[in-house]
Parts: structure tokens; sequence; C-alpha cells
């Protein structure tokens, strides 16, 4: 497959030397020994972005450790990072007590807002409850073979986090840009890796597995995107005439009336969606959920899973993060559904010993 042999150029594990060598980000793959094999193929499971809906992950990976099939390597992108993470850590039960915890207002707490900043949230409150369990812990000294994705700002690289501080690569795995600041390690900014990669099979593939299980968090997604190949460039005369009038410039009593005239204006056209236009946040989450779905099908196709697991998370939304509990079910029935494909996978890819 073309991305395999880019991912393995990348890890100097084929020809070519390694495209990134900075010695923090994204080195050559570990050399240590593969774990026993005993015949049965490893197991790579994929972690795609989606934020909130990646509590999802949590409720499949159960099932699969209750199945017997648990992973040996693991390659997260975006929340899927923080839960792959947290299980090559041995802490996925800390994050499941964790997120069933959450409330709206638990959440809104854990914002914390700044001015002047790269994103709208700094990150410290998320980072000192990584803390709490993960701290001290190097990527290259956990469980089971793990890589963070991420995105080098400016250049558009795919950065995988194969060794260092693992709290430093969740970070920058999850920095959703003009959300979360920017991360700077190995002289590189990294953001959120759902950018370029959405769901890493390949990294995963990369890393050793003999076969890969997915979890496409952005696989029931409505709309999927179609063409529209003849649509008219005509106005819509009933947002023209909506638009038009608040945009005038009347005149004010006051200096003072005219300021707050014109932030009420401002609040009306950007913060306030009503059924001509829509707000500032809906625009960001479907332009967020197109760019995820496109590039997670066009990065599938061109090195697809063994197996893809699609949690029915259409209803859900990017910042529910509240609803953990509903979420990680809907995780399990998709691994449920699964586990009969995933069995004849694994018994035909079953490896001679000798």
């Amino acid at each position: 497959m073309f991305w395999d042999g880019v991912a393995r150029r990348a890890f100097g594990l084929g020809g070519g030397g390694p495209a990134m060598n900075d010695a923090s980000v994204a080195g050559t793959a570990e050399t240590r020994p593969a774990q026993s094999r005993s015949g049965r193929p490893r197991i790579g499971l994929a972690l795609g972005g989606g934020a909130a809906r990646g509590w999802a992950h949590i409720g499949a990976l159960e099932v699969l450790m209750e199945a017997g099939f648990a992973p040996q390597v693991i390659a997260g992108t975006s929340i899927g990072a923080v839960v792959g993470g947290c299980y090559a850590a041995g802490k996925l039960d800390e994050l499941k007590a964790f997120a069933t915890g959450l409330t709206k207002r638990r959440v809104v707490g854990l914002m914390d807002f700044h001015i002047g900043g790269s994103g709208l949230i700094s990150g410290g409150k998320l980072k000192r409850l990584l803390e709490r369990d993960l701290a001290n812990l190097r990527l290259e000294d956990l469980q089971q073979r793990f890589v963070a994705i991420s995105t080098e700002l400016g250049t558009g690289h795919e950065i995988w986090l194969t060794h260092g501080p693992l709290i430093e690569a969740l970070r920058a795995s999850y920095a959703l840009p003009g959300i979360f600041d920017p991360v700077k390690l190995g002289g590189r900014w990294l953001m959120d890796g759902a950018l370029v990669n959405p769901v890493p099979v390949t990294a995963a593939r990369a890393l050793g597995a003999d076969i890969v299980i997915c979890i496409n968090l952005n696989n029931d997604l409505a709309g999927r995107g179609t063409v529209i190949q003849s649509h008219g460039s005509e106005p819509d005369r009933e947002l023209a005439e909506e638009i038009v009038p608040e945009l005038e410039v009347r005149p004010s009593p006051s200096w003072f009336n005219g300021i707050t005239g014109a932030a009420r204006r401002v609040r009306r056209m950007v913060g306030r969606p009503n059924e001509s236009r829509p707000g500032l946040a809906g625009v960001m989450i479907d332009a967020f959920n197109i760019t995820q779905d496109r590039i997670s099908r066009s990065r599938l196709a061109g090195d697809p899973p063994d197996v893809m697991l699609g949690p029915r998370l259409g209803k859900v939304g990017l910042f529910d993060f509240h609803r953990a509990e509903e979420i990680i079910q809907l995780g399990r029935q998709a691994a449920e559904r699964a586990l009969e494909e995933i069995e004849t996978v694994v018994n035909a890819n079953y490896l001679p010993t000798g």
C-alpha cells in the first residue's frame, strides 16, 4: 500500500532514510524484542479522533479484552491517543471513572480560558488531571507499543510520537486548533493529529501489527458528502434582506450608544444562530466533521484496516463529554457486532511456529 510505504520510510523500516530524525519527536521505531507470538497474529488497534465521541473507544477496548483480542499495538489520534495511551499505561479503568463522572458543569470547569494564547483554552487543568495517573511515564516504557499522531504547525508534517513523556505526546495529539494551544516538543510546534490522519491504521501496521482493527468515530455522521453538479449562485433574498439592515450605519445619540449598538450587531451576526444563518459554533463543528469524514475516507481507502468498527455516534456532539456512559455503551455495541469478523480474521492469520 502507498501509505504503508510512506510509513515505513518515515520510521526507517524500508527503503529510504527516516523522514524525521528529531530525537525527541519522531525518530526511528524502537528495536526492543517483539512480544512472544505463539503463532497468534499481533493485533493492532487504530483509535480515531472525534472529541467526546472518543469515549466509545473505552467500551470497544473493554469488549476486545473480554473476548481475548486485547491489542498489543496501539496507534491513536487526538482523543484516540488519550484512550490508547491510558490503555497502554494500564490506566483504562481510571480514565473510565473520570469520564463517567463528568457533568456539564465539570466540563466547563475544566476549560481554563485565556486571552493572548494560540487557542481559547490553555489546557493546564487537563494536564494536571493527566499527571495524576500518568506522571513520569514514557512512551517507550509502556506495556504495549504505542504511538500518538500529531501535526506540525506550519509544515503540515504528520508526526509520530513514539518516545518521550507520555503526557506531552497526548497533549500534542489532542491540541485542536483554535481550542487548545499548540504544544512545542523537540523544536516543533504540534497540534491535533486528526488534521492529517484521523484513523491511524498505517501507524499501527508500521509498529508491527499483523492485523489492524480500527475504530472510526466519524463513520455514522449524517450527510457523508456528495457532489452537487449544478447549483446557482443567486443570493438568498430572505437572507439578504435580513443581513443588510444589520450592517447599516445608524446615527447614535451618543458615542457610548454607538459602540454598544455595534457590539449587539456583531453578536447577532456571529454568536446567535437563527433559521437563516448558522452560528459560529455550528460552523466550526460542521467544518470539523466534514474535514474528518473526507480525510478518514481517503486514508482508509489507501490503507484499509482488516476490521473496521463504526460506533453509531451520529447523534453525539463533539463536546458531549458528559454523555460518557451512553457513548461507552455505543462503543461496546460496535465491538460486539464485529467479534465474529475479528475472530475470523485472527484465525485466518495464525502464523507458523517453529
